[in-house]
């Protein structure tokens, strides 16, 4: 379906909040990326059952984004459809030691009551600003902990519009793998098992953490976390300051000097800033260190023509 009919088929639907040409450099941590042709503020799953068969039934090409936080959408931005899945998507709540939390909710903030329900386990997730949905995903993970630790099970929306319940077992986890990045679905909620545990020791435990982020990573600046996956036995952040790449720029794109491993917006980056230092450091690194640097970050969209 051409770009115009697609506006004007979500124009009309009964699908929640749509905004035409809405520029995503509002809608990822980077603050950079071009608009989506449809983006859709969904407020029920009705909302998200409608949109998963309009864009089936048409081949509409679609995207699901929570904080955006895993995120660099090229400076042409998206053709289709983005939906964003937020407060509307972030009711949780705990029975015995099972936490169930929807897609939208911050992964930060299930942590959070977990640790103040004196309930263990997910900690880790204290450093991963994104949603649960995204940390599903892409089995996010922090700390020496990672989503697949504790994954009970998931609910996911399909691309035909049908609601699944998925097992840990079902989900094929790896580092930051599951199967969901090669067959995508919406996450609507997910179940995590849980240990009991002491909440001062635990708040202790992730305060200590937070310091330490404080003081090695760019936090006041926009990023993306992460930029690379780390090699088998080292850290890419560290390959990266040992290159003596830390500080290069281009345009307004620049690797952090407190942490190698994240490339900060200084001020009106573009998308083709991020990858041609995505791209710098990929070389140096292959060159002096023989390592394949791989991203961590989601890549998508179109160039500018």
């Amino acid at each position: 379906m051409k770009k115009e009919q697609t506006k004007s088929l979500f124009a009309n639907e009964d699908v929640g909040t749509v905004l035409l040409e809405e520029p995503l450099s509002k809608h990822t941590s980077w603050k950079i990326g071009g608009p989506a042709d449809v983006f859709v503020l969904p407020t029920t799953i009705e909302h998200l059952v409608r949109i998963m068969e309009l864009t089936h039934e048409h081949q509409i090409p679609w995207y699901v984004i929570g904080k955006g936080s895993n995120l660099l959408v090229k400076d042409g931005g998206l053709r289709g459809v983005v939906l964003k899945l937020g407060d509307n998507f972030s009711e949780l709540q705990i029975e015995g030691q099972t936490l169930t939390a929807q897609g939208g909710r911050s992964f930060v903030s299930a942590a959070n009551h977990a640790i103040r329900s004196g309930l263990g386990g997910l900690e880790f997730a204290t450093g991963i600003p994104g949603t649960v949905g995204g940390a599903v995903m892409m089995n996010a993970g922090a700390h020496g902990g990672e989503v697949k630790d504790v994954l009970k099970e998931c609910r996911v929306l399909t691309e035909e519009g049908k609601i699944v319940h998925l097992a840990h077992a079902d989900l094929n986890f790896d580092y930051r793998y599951s199967r969901l990045k090669d067959r995508p679905a919406i996450v609507l909620d997910a179940s995590f098992s849980l240990h009991p545990g002491d909440a001062a020791e635990m708040s202790e435990r992730v305060k200590g953490w937070r310091e330490r982020r404080q003081a090695t990573q760019p936090l006041a600046m926009p990023s993306c976390g992460s930029v690379f996956r780390n090699p088998d036995g080292t850290h890419a952040g560290k390959l990266v300051e040992e290159a003596g790449l830390k500080g290069t720029r281009i345009g307004g794109a620049q690797i952090s000097e407190l942490h190698g491993n994240f490339i900060v917006n200084t001020g009106g980056a573009k998308a083709a800033d991020v990858l041609q230092v995505i791209e710098l450091v990929q070389r140096t690194i292959k060159q002096k260190y023989g390592y394949e640097l791989h991203p961590e970050v989601r890549i998508v969209g179109e160039e500018t023509q």
